[in-house]
């Protein structure tokens, strides 16, 4: 390019952008990034946050192709109320006392002045509620309550419904977007006739997880069962998703429940068989959170700031204009008005940087720190020249472009962009999944390398809780596609069919 490149580089580092540095520490690096990324910020509320335009845009993203996933399966969307019966709630024993620690309880319905402290308010006592309401921590009680009002006879099955929601557990220790008291997600739940269309929902759910996480996010993950220990509470079979963080820690990506007939019993759901009979229904209930954008930010982002796949980025192309004076600002705007305009024809996202009042060492810093994919600069002299400057986020490697090959290369790019972060992804999480034969070997792993930590279990509790609290270390699942091995558990010496994945995890 003709503009000082080095000379708006320097400009950049005085924005006080800097990020602590991954291998410095983590966790600050991550917080930070949330923050100057424009991602989300904490909130008056103590655990909560606020979702930021810039990130919320990108989960909007999330939701429409998750959504349009979910119809193509033949589900809908319905909504269900926020409070839950105390009553309710308890009816399905194992997910109360799975989830009773983490409730938020509402025990009163108004507020009155307080005659002592003139200006404030207090609790009406009078105003107590005859039954406490929970604020849901899941729905499965509201919505089977509900389900047994819809559901008497074979023909009213399945019931294949999805809700995008908040839900609120009262968490001690909160992190943005990775553990909060209260967070979005989409929660299905579905009814059917009989175990084996449970069990197929389920494991379809999985994998139309696996499938957006995997294509969309360009994130890797490993499908996989739950222990009965790690399991859904309330679940006979948990599946889930699980993907490898850049500091080695894995996370949940997404999971889907086959709950049997639990919920069905508990609240005494059954349907008329065309037989004559009458049966319990067959559950299930699966979901994905704004976990995903703390998984997202950390898997593919960088020292200098977040980096984006192009499928989820609210921008994929940002155009900075580089100009001096109006007759060169109107040169340059006249420019880039076609090449906006070719790119969205072609359903590219793009964003024309316009604004005067910051310098392009500004907008160049702000965009690498929030992850656009590609960058276009256009000075007076590549439109005389008739080309732009394309920098790629992802290896910030720029590239002289002819006008008239810019949208092919584009298009291109972004291509590339999208695959070279899976592929980058799926290499470190092939780097540091380790098989290991006995516990010594399990505990140097943790310690010097971390990551996925393949061994043997004899698949006892007792076996699993030693090793947590030995190590810190889950069992984060046992993959589907695990091959039968036999084998000694690495802590107990007892026989063992196969080996699990172990982790330390957010």
């Amino acid at each position: 390019m003709h503009y000082n490149t080095q000379k708006i580089k320097s400009c950049a580092k005085l924005m006080g952008k800097h990020l602590t540095k991954r291998a410095e520490d983590y966790s600050k690096w991550y917080n930070e990034l949330v923050v100057k990324a424009d991602l989300a910020e904490t909130s008056a509320v103590r655990g909560c946050m606020v979702i930021k335009p810039y990130g919320y845009a990108i989960w909007e993203r999330m939701q429409a192709i998750l959504d349009k996933r979910f119809k193509e399966t033949g589900h809908s969307n319905a909504y269900f109320p926020l409070f839950v019966p105390k009553s309710l709630f308890e009816a399905e024993e194992q997910n109360a006392e799975g989830f009773a620690k983490e409730c938020a309880v509402v025990t009163h319905y108004r507020l009155e002045n307080d005659p002592d402290k003139p200006g404030k308010l207090r609790v009406d006592p009078k105003a107590k509620l005859e039954e406490e309401l929970i604020v849901r921590p899941t729905s499965e009680a509201i919505i089977w309550n509900t389900y047994k009002n819809w559901i008497q006879s074979y023909r009213d099955l399945p019931i294949l419904l999805n809700q995008w929601a908040n839900v609120v557990r009262w968490e001690m220790r909160t992190r943005l977007f990775l553990r909060t008291a209260e967070f979005l997600w989409q929660e299905g739940h579905t009814a059917h006739a009989t175990e084996a269309e449970a069990l197929a929902e389920a494991k379809q759910m999985n994998q139309v997880y696996a499938d957006f996480v995997e294509q969309h996010m360009a994130i890797p993950v490993i499908q996989g069962v739950k222990s009965a220990a790690e399991r859904f509470a309330g679940a006979v079979e948990t599946y889930c998703i699980e993907a490898l963080m850049q500091d080695g820690k894995a996370l949940q990506a997404g999971t889907s429940h086959f709950l049997g007939q639990n919920f069905a019993k508990a609240f005494d759901v059954k349907y008329a068989t065309k037989e004559g009979g009458l049966e319990h229904v067959w559950a299930t209930s699966w979901g994905v959170s704004t976990r995903l954008m703390g998984a997202l930010i950390m898997t593919h982002s960088d020292d200098n700031g977040l980096v984006l796949p192009p499928t989820l980025a609210p921008h994929q192309v940002v155009i900075v204009p580089i100009y001096r004076g109006e007759e060169e600002q109107k040169l340059v705007f006249e420019a880039v008005a076609p090449i906006v305009e070719a790119l969205r024809k072609e359903d590219i996202r793009v964003h024309f940087d316009s604004r005067d009042t910051h310098k392009p060492g500004f907008k160049f810093n702000e965009y690498e720190l929030k992850g656009v994919p590609l960058r276009i600069g256009i000075g007076p002299r590549d439109v005389a020249n008739g080309t732009v400057e394309l920098a790629r986020r992802d290896t910030l490697s720029k590239s002289s472009v002819a006008l008239e090959d810019l949208v092919a290369e584009v298009k291109t790019t972004l291509a590339a962009i999208q695959v070279a972060l899976f592929d980058r992804a799926k290499d470190y999480r092939t780097q540091h999944t380790t098989a290991v034969d006995d516990f010594d070997a399990f505990k140097e792993v943790l310690a010097s390398k971390g990551g996925f930590v393949a061994a043997h279990w004899d698949g006892t509790a007792e076996t699993e809780s030693a090793i947590k609290e030995a190590t810190k270390a889950t069992i984060r699942c046992i993959p589907i596609d695990g091959k039968t091995e036999k084998g000694s558990c690495v802590y107990s010496g007892k026989p063992s069919n196969q080996r699990v994945l172990f982790a330390k995890a957010y």
